[in-house]
């Protein structure tokens, strides 16, 4: 578990290496965070969660530490607000690298000695949320530099060669009764919890993501001005936010061109189309005369013709940190993909007690459901069960489509 921890711990310091002292207080947006106050944070976890409670004459690091980095537990005490996050050019980036090396030596002394199976599970869910917290870096930093006029070089990336699948399939599914939900002993989240049978009509399913050339002809032939395909909120959002692309992409002397983290570049189209709300992946689907896929649909049709593979799949471990062209059916990495459900309770969903039970259940209106991981994505932490959310207007994260019908 050292050793996890450890790996765990540097892979966020190694996200923030190629940064600037300026570039770690920077929030352009409520929705994303300061890179420094991810590292906080996610400090914060292992203190109070881990040492306080568990590491007998632990002391704080600093006492008001909880109230600047506690992000949402009510339970926990008072918080500074979210969108005040980006306000705080105090405490130091070097303050709380000093925070992360005092809780790590501290972790370190805790875990030499043997632990409890609840501690171990603890431990556990501070570093999946950590794993989780390096991919909002990443997303909210290409965010933070995607939106500074001199779109500046966060790295450049390795460049991949994967060959893409010109044409898309149709992958079929017989109805029926399916079992839905995590069904296991290893690490998950509650919400994957409360195994379940569906009944799903027949149906088919795309063998990749929805690629950028799809979406262009999108553009091009008016879908961000007829209403015929929009939702009526997703119309209003169209019109009052002037959305006319996906965000990052920037027309240029006539030409198409996108902010990646490697800079300013040209559009790879045969690559998924991502930054995408809920919003357009609807109005898009729509516009093809199919639909997305339920989220039940979605794992059903994952279980079967999905593969979970380190080397073929396009996960944050690759260091590429932009979706491609579909070199397998890209149901993991490349793109979290959108469902037309709702984020909801499965049966038998009981929120747990204490401070982690605020983790999932408490979020569970307004937002929709997305699958499959993303090019920021860790390998080791995605499943076929795994839900993430987010609401519907939401486009910073690597997001996209896949149509079903």
């Amino acid at each position: 578990m050292i050793e996890r921890y450890r790996k765990v711990r540097q892979q966020t310091e190694t996200i923030c290496q190629p940064l600037q002292p300026e570039d770690f207080v920077v929030q352009p947006m409520e929705d994303t965070s300061p890179p420094k106050w991810h590292l906080g944070h996610t400090t914060w976890f292992f203190e109070t969660f881990i040492l306080e409670q568990f590491k007998e004459d632990y002391k704080l690091f600093h006492p008001k530490f909880s109230f600047i980095f506690n992000s949402y537990y009510e339970s926990v005490g008072e918080r500074v607000i979210r969108a005040n996050r980006g306000n705080m050019s105090r405490p130091t980036t070097n303050e709380i690298m000093d925070y992360r090396h005092y809780v790590d030596e501290q972790m370190e002394e805790f875990l030499s000695d043997e632990i409890t199976e609840e501690i171990r599970k603890v431990l556990e869910t501070g570093l999946q949320h950590e794993q989780q917290h390096q991919e909002l870096l990443l997303t909210d930093l290409k965010y933070i530099l995607g939106t500074n006029p001199l779109f500046p070089i966060y790295k450049i990336q390795e460049k991949s060669d994967f060959e893409g699948k010109p044409m898309a399939s149709w992958l079929s599914i017989e109805g029926g009764v399916h079992q839905i939900g995590y069904d296991g002993e290893d690490f998950h989240w509650d919400n994957e919890e409360g195994v379940h049978k569906v009944y799903i009509q027949d149906f088919e399913i795309q063998d990749r993501l929805v690629t950028n050339r799809e979406y262009l002809e999108f553009i091009e032939k008016g879908g961000y001005q007829d209403f015929q395909h929009w939702l009526s909120e997703a119309w209003t959002w169209v019109q009052q936010n002037e959305i006319v692309a996906p965000l990052y992409w920037h027309k240029v002397a006539g030409d198409w061109k996108s902010v990646t983290l490697s800079g300013f570049e040209a559009i790879d189209w045969d690559a998924p189309v991502t930054h995408i709300s809920y919003f357009e992946a609807d109005a898009f689907a729509s516009w093809k005369n199919t639909r997305l896929p339920s989220e039940f649909e979605w794992e059903i049709a994952c279980k079967k013709y999905g593969e979970l593979s380190e080397e073929k799949g396009n996960f944050v471990e690759k260091g590429i940190l932009q979706p491609q062209p579909a070199k397998t059916n890209q149901f993991y990495g490349d793109c979290w993909e959108w469902t037309n459900s709702a984020y909801l309770p499965y049966p038998k969903y009981a929120t747990a007690e204490g401070a982690l039970g605020e983790y999932n259940g408490k979020f569970m209106i307004n937002q929709m459901v997305l699958r499959g991981g993303s090019c920021a994505t860790p390998f080791d932490h995605i499943r076929p069960t795994y839900r993430n959310f987010f609401p519907t207007y939401a486009r910073w994260q690597y997001s996209g489509i896949r149509l079903a019908r």
